[in-house]
């Protein structure tokens, strides 16, 4: 699995349309990128990195904070979660120009964990939504997956992988890294 977040050198925030300059984008250089120091490729755990700006960004309707759940919180199975991004929305499909959203009901870890799922693929780091009706595809890894919890969104996820079998696959629902799972180490980054 190839991640693109070791080649990042600059962000654009407020992006929509990938072709399309909207002027509501704000690009920013990276000063620094923090890679989980147990991040493994091989099992694709601790699939997390913050990336520091080299200048701060400006908050407007286009551009807002995520809000971070509290630490070690689990989604119950069936949260109302959305994944965004620009990957196929079908495996035959091209990498989406427009940024898109879908919903995805969580999955809780007991079934998601199962042998007829994931299996042991699936850690207790990890989250998974989607695997019915709808999930995330290729071009989609490194976006969030917001959940709606007591009347408020968090990003309760980062897309980390899917089905090698293609988009939507049955008992194959996307997995993202449990953020829940990293708010200490995000924390002692940060402060």
């Amino acid at each position: 699995m190839k991640h693109c977040r070791h080649r990042t050198r600059r962000v654009v925030l407020g992006e929509h349309d990938l072709y399309t300059n909207s002027g509501r984008e704000q690009i920013l250089d990276i000063s620094q990128v923090y890679v989980h120091p147990d991040w493994d490729s091989y099992t694709i755990t601790n699939d997390i990195a913050l990336l520091k700006l080299s200048s701060p960004a400006t908050l407007n309707s286009y551009i807002q904070l995520g809000a971070l759940p509290p630490s070690g919180e689990i989604l119950p199975n069936n949260s109302y979660c959305y994944i965004t991004g620009w990957g196929r929305t079908a495996t035959d499909r091209p990498i989406s120009g427009e940024l898109k959203q879908a919903f995805l009901a969580s999955v809780d870890y007991e079934t998601c964990s199962s042998p007829y799922w994931w299996g042991s693929n699936v850690k207790t780091t990890m989250v998974c939504a989607g695997g019915l009706e709808d999930s995330g595809c290729n071009g989609d890894s490194g976006g969030p997956l917001n959940c709606l919890i007591n009347g408020k969104y968090y990003v309760h996820g980062i897309t980390s992988f899917g089905s090698g079998l293609g988009c939507n696959v049955i008992r194959k629902p996307t997995v993202f890294t449990r953020v829940s799972a990293y708010i200490d180490w995000i924390n002692s980054v940060m402060y």
